[in-house]
């Protein structure tokens, strides 16, 4: 589904989500951090679905708007490459591979109807 995301790393664009719910993880210092699951990943130019869901921090561009389930929200990101999956040296396990991610959410605002 992202192979669409791939052909345009590194860009700025403007998209399309449907907020689905809230939840948490744990930050690089150990703290819990709020986020935020957007399902229904679209370009905005094209109406193309690029990715079934993706995960923001919850920032305070997300906190301004009045976040109720299935509203459509609309804003701008940067395409990134990233790696994921799971290496444990002590059993020789390295099972990586390269995926592509949304990152830096700007212009956040409820989608227009």
């Amino acid at each position: 589904m992202r192979a669409r995301l791939a052909q345009e790393k590194d860009v700025r664009k403007k998209f399309y989500a449907t907020f689905s719910r809230l939840g948490k993880k744990a930050n690089y210092k150990g703290y819990s951090e709020d986020t935020i699951l957007l399902v229904n990943v679209t370009d905005a130019e094209t109406h193309e679905q690029l990715a079934d869901h993706v995960w923001f921090s919850y920032t305070k561009g997300f906190e301004k708007i009045k976040l109720d389930e299935g509203v459509v929200i609309e804003f701008e990101a940067r395409i990134k490459q990233y790696k994921k999956g799971y290496v444990n040296s002590k059993l020789g396990t390295r099972k990586r591979t390269v995926d592509f991610k949304l990152s830096h959410p700007t212009k956040i605002t409820i989608k227009p109807s």
